[in-house]
């Protein structure tokens, strides 16, 4: 068993630090007690750290700190230094190297890595929800959802779903099909979240007619009819007027040049 102790200090939450530790202890033979290891996290001035040293003056210890700011940063080592007191710098070396060589100056925020932590899983989480409620597959992801966007099939529902996704948004895209009734949920949110994907009859009957053609079946589907085209997208003008929300027109558009506007109507 270990005779000393690992301090680990911060001045976020300190799991950086202990991670690194623990990696460090495991690298040796022997049996590693609990105890062996302390965390003081939220350490933010001198006072703090003062505090932690006077706590394990009698002690044989080897801190190991993630210190942000320059300044407490200087005065930890400085203060381990005159103790002669054994110690591990976790931050500082590899932002000095950084800043070395991208000529950046650092945020200095302490916890910033977790702020990257939760942008990532928004992004998955927005992710998983957009194929859940992809294609009207479950309307009780209306009231849910950062956006909403409604169009006839072959209007870029799916990917432009998937696209604000992955910028984290939580999407749910409802098709239109004249046979079958919007879900009443649809008038219970706020209209400013629905956008209407809006498409020339010309460009969706060249899409129709290609898809068809990729899926083996007849140009005379009902499908790539001119006349079913046209039905479709009358209805699709009802149901944008009865929910009184804004429109963009797809036709011969990018995925980006789409989401950009919808971007620009949304203002984000």
């Amino acid at each position: 068993m270990a005779s000393f102790k690992i301090v680990i200090v911060s001045d976020s939450i300190g799991e950086t630090g202990e991670f690194v530790a623990r990696a460090g202890l495991s690298q040796f033979n022997f049996e590693i007690d609990e105890k062996v290891l302390t965390r003081y996290p939220h350490i933010k001035d001198k006072e703090d750290f003062d505090f932690v040293i006077r706590q394990h003056k009698d002690e044989d210890i080897i801190i190991v700190y993630t210190i942000i700011h320059p300044e407490l940063r200087d005065y930890v080592q400085k203060t381990l230094n005159e103790k002669n007191i054994t110690h591990v710098d976790v931050m500082g070396p590899i932002m000095s190297a950084i800043e070395s060589k991208t000529e950046l100056t650092p945020f200095y925020e302490p916890g910033r890595v977790h702020i990257l932590d939760e942008d990532y899983f928004k992004k998955i989480d927005a992710i998983e929800f957009a194929v859940k409620y992809d294609d009207g597959k479950d309307s009780s992801g209306l009231l849910k959802a950062d956006i909403v966007l409604l169009g006839v099939s072959r209007t870029s529902k799916t990917p432009l779903s998937q696209y604000f996704a992955h910028k984290g948004y939580r999407v749910v895209n409802v098709p239109l099909v004249p046979e079958v009734a919007v879900p009443k949920e649809l008038f219970n949110i706020d209209p400013s979240k629905i956008i209407g994907l809006k498409i020339d009859s010309e460009p969706l009957f060249r899409i129709r007619k290609e898809r068809l053609s990729q899926l083996g079946l007849l140009d005379g589907a009902n499908y790539g009819k001119s006349e079913r085209i046209s039905e479709e997208l009358e209805y699709f003008d009802q149901i944008v007027k009865k929910l009184g929300c804004q429109t963009i027109n797809v036709s011969n558009k990018a995925i980006e040049e789409s989401a950009n506007e919808i971007m620009k109507i949304l203002g984000i």
